[in-house]
Order: C-alpha cells, then sequence, then structure tokens
C-alpha cells in the first residue's frame, strides 16, 4: 500500500508540475527525483525496519546521485528514472 501511496503522490506532482508549467525550468525534474527518493527512506521509517531503512536509503542515494548526475550533465539520465 505504501508503494502505491509513493507512486501517486509522485504522479500527482509531476502532474501539477506540467499543469502550472514549473516543467519549463531545467531543475524541475531533477528536484522532483530527489523529492521521490526521500519517500524511499520515510516508508522504511514508517516500517520500523532497520534493514530495511538501510536498503530503501540506499536506493534513495542512487537517485539522489541520479538527479545531481542528470542536472550537471544531462538530463537524459533524469528521464530515463521517471
Amino acid at each position: 500500500m505504501e508503494y502505491l501511496i509513493g507512486v501517486g503522490l509522485g504522479l500527482a506532482v509531476c502532474a501539477f508540475g506540467m499543469l502550472a508549467g514549473f516543467d519549463r525550468d531545467r531543475v524541475f525534474y531533477p528536484t522532483l527525483l530527489a523529492v521521490i527518493a526521500t519517500y524511499y527512506i520515510l516508508f522504511a521509517v514508517v516500517g520500523s525496519s532497520t534493514p530495511v531503512l538501510a536498503i530503501e536509503s540506499a536506493v534513495a542515494g542512487t537517485f539522489l546521485v541520479l538527479a545531481v548526475v542528470g542536472f550537471k550533465k544531462n538530463l537524459w539520465l533524469v528521464v530515463r528514472v521517471f
């Protein structure tokens, strides 16, 4: 259920950004990717499981690295994650 909520929130934020015109800025999607990465950590904390928190933190770290590299080098890295 928590993954469904995370996916739903991510899609809602993307849709809002597109409708509001925020997606015209180069930094919008990398920022979204960073925010979505924090959802992994949030749901692991809600689940109260230390091993899951460690795994989800690693996944979130990967998302954050892709967001920064995608912004600095090539936005296609961000597009491929979405």
